[in-house]
C-alpha cells in the first residue's frame, strides 16, 4: 500500500481538497482508503445503543456490521495513541492510503495552506513535503497548485505514488 499525506493547519482546506481529489484518485478502480488524525474526542456511538453499552461494560473492540458497511471501534483503555504506521497496518489491503493529519510523520505530503490563516509554512522545515496547494503563489522551489485545481493535484499525487 502506498501512503501519501495531506498536511496543514486546521482551517487550511485539507478536507475540502481531499473531497475533490478522492474521486479522481479512485478512478479506474484504484482502491483508496483514508486515515484522518483528529485532536478531538471522537465517538461515533450513542449512549443507550447496544454497542455503546458493550464498550462501557469493558469491550476492547466492538464491530457493527450491516449490509451496507461495517465499523470497528477500538478502545485504547489507557494505552498510548497508535502511530501512523500501526494504523496503516490495520487497514484492509488497498492501493493508496491518504493521510490527513500526522503532519510530522515521515511520509510524502502535500502541504495545504492559506495565506490569510497567518500560520507558518510546514515547508521547508519538513523535508517530506513534496508540493504545496495554496491560494496565493509562494516563494518556494516546490511544485505549487491552486487549491481548486483538483485534477492537477490528483495527477501529482498519482505521480508521487507511482501510479502515473
Amino acid at each position: 500500500m502506498r501512503v501519501f499525506g495531506i498536511a496543514g493547519y486546521s482551517g487550511s482546506g485539507k478536507t475540502t481538497l481531499i473531497e475533490k481529489v478522492l474521486p479522481l484518485l479512485a478512478a479506474g478502480g484504484r482502491r483508496v482508503s483514508l486515515i484522518k488524525q483528529t485532536h478531538h474526542d471522537v465517538d461515533l456511538d450513542q449512549p443507550g445503543k447496544d454497542s455503546f453499552r458493550f464498550r462501557e461494560a469493558g469491550c476492547r473492540e466492538v464491530m457493527l456490521a450491516s449490509s451496507k458497511r461495517w465499523v470497528l471501534m477500538h478502545e485504547l483503555r489507557q494505552e498510548p495513541e497508535p502511530g501512523l504506521a500501526e494504523l496503516v497496518k490495520t487497514l484492509s489491503p488497498c492501493d493508496l492510503v491518504l493521510v490527513e493529519g500526522f503532519k510530522r510523520d515521515p511520509i510524502p505530503k502535500l502541504e495545504v495552506c492559506r495565506r490569510a490563516s497567518g500560520k507558518p509554512l510546514l515547508h521547508p522545515q519538513d523535508s517530506w513535503i513534496v508540493g504545496i496547494a495554496t491560494d496565493e503563489p509562494l516563494a518556494t522551489p516546490l511544485p505549487q497548485f491552486d487549491l481548486n485545481a483538483a485534477e492537477e493535484i490528483a495527477a501529482f499525487i498519482l505521480r508521487q505514488t507511482g501510479f502515473a
